[in-house]
C-alpha cells in the first residue's frame, strides 16, 4: 500500500440522499464509502473515510491526518463557508489536498459561492456529485506520484 486518504465529510453529509436530493442526488453518504474505498484499493491506497458534524472534530481529523495521511479529500460542506479554523488546519497540511463539493457552488446563492478552504486547497472539484469524490481521489493520487517540483508548480 502506497499510503492512506483521508476522505472527510462536514455537516449534514451524513443526510446524503435524504437532505434536498434535487440538488445532492439521491446517492448515500454510505454509497461513497464504498465507493472511495473501491477506488483508494484499485490504486493501492488505504482510505479512511470519516463524517461530523462538528467544526472541532474535523479539525482534530486533519491534524491527526498530518502523521497518517499522504493526502486528504475533503468535502468541509457548511464550514467550506465560515471556518476559519478549518482552513487554518488545513494550512499545516504538506501533501495534496483536494476540495469536494457535491453541487456547483458556483452556481448556488452567493452565500455558497466562496469556500474559504479553497485557500489551502491544491484543487477543488465541484458540480459532478458524488462522482467528485472519485475525481478527487484519482486526482490526489496523481500529484503523489509527481515530483515534488512539479507538484509545487501545479498547486503555484
Amino acid at each position: 500500500m502506497n499510503g492512506t486518504i483521508y476522505v472527510l465529510n462536514g455537516p449534514n453529509l451524513n443526510l446524503l440522499g435524504v437532505r434536498e436530493p434535487h440538488l445532492y442526488g439521491s446517492t448515500t453518504l454510505s454509497q461513497v464509502e464504498q465507493q472511495c474505498r473501491e477506488v483508494a484499493q484499485d490504486l493501492g491506497f488505504g482510505c479512511e473515510f470519516r463524517q461530523t458534524n462538528h467544526e472541532g472534530v474535523m479539525v482534530d481529523w486533519i491534524h491527526e491526518a498530518r502523521n497518517a495521511a499522504c493526502a486528504i479529500v475533503i468535502n468541509p460542506a457548511g464550514l467550506s463557508f465560515r471556518s476559519i479554523p478549518l482552513l487554518d488546519a488545513l494550512k499545516t497540511f504538506d501533501h495534496p489536498i483536494a476540495e469536494v463539493h457535491v453541487t456547483n457552488i458556483h452556481r448556488r446563492d452567493a452565500l455558497y459561492q466562496h469556500s474559504l478552504v479553497s485557500l489551502a486547497a491544491t484543487g477543488v472539484i465541484a458540480g459532478f456529485g458524488t462522482f467528485g469524490y472519485e475525481m478527487a481521489m484519482r486526482a490526489v493520487v496523481r500529484l503523489l506520484a509527481k515530483p515534488a517540483a512539479t507538484t509545487i508548480a501545479a498547486t503555484a
